[in-house]
């Protein structure tokens, strides 16, 4: 058995310390605390005080987790990458992570499709790809949205845009090519595309 010897509020927000016994046990989410009525000089036993750390715990790291997503998108990985690194214990993680998918506030094709949305116009396929599999994307859903978004005349276009902008005010040597073609490797480009772009470029010349 546990007596409450006091509740403390912590600055401007919503959390509290909660006091057992006069030692501090916890901080606690207001929503926590008041869904119990809890008030200093309660008792209850040990057990009890248990539930309700583990009951708070899935509260905050799903709220952190809401909040989170409230400011920008994320993959499931992602999102349980930044819960990790507040702390919140594993459990807490994964019960926070199904309920937002439950919810629809996490959805990785949903993800998937706006990324490539986004970035389609500056990124080529592979870097495309590369990028969505850090993010922990499975890559079934990632080779699935890319043949869905992308198709190659505009990996072609967006190859050649890259390269007319680096040619820019530059001369057409050998040393110039293969900083090109390096260039445009780095950005992903396979090896034929870059080919068939310089090519082109040297046509457009004459």
């Amino acid at each position: 058995m546990k007596t409450i010897t006091e509740i403390v509020k912590i600055g401007m927000g919503a959390r509290y310390k909660l006091f057992l016994d006069d030692e501090l046990y916890g901080i606690f989410e207001a929503e926590i605390l008041a869904r119990y009525c809890l008030k200093s000089g309660e008792s209850f036993e040990d057990d009890f005080f248990e539930k309700l750390l583990i009951e708070n715990g899935d509260y905050a790291c799903f709220n952190r987790g809401l909040s989170a997503l409230e400011k920008s998108m994320k993959s499931e990985k992602m999102l349980k990458d930044y819960l990790k690194e507040r702390k919140y214990p594993l459990s807490c993680i994964e019960k926070a992570i199904e309920k937002l998918k439950d919810y629809g506030y996490i959805n990785d094709e949903t993800f998937c499709d706006n990324f490539i949305a986004s970035y389609a116009s500056s990124k080529s396929r592979r870097k495309l790809k590369y990028d969505l599999l850090g993010k922990g994307i499975d890559s079934v859903i990632v080779e699935k949205k890319l043949a869905e978004q992308l198709d190659d005349e505009e990996e072609n276009e967006k190859c050649l845009f890259f390269a007319k902008k680096y040619m820019k005010n530059r001369e057409f040597d050998l040393i110039t090519k293969q900083k090109l073609y390096n260039h445009l490797a780095g950005k992903g480009y396979d090896f034929n595309i870059i080919a068939s772009v310089w090519e082109k470029l040297e046509n457009d010349r004459y």
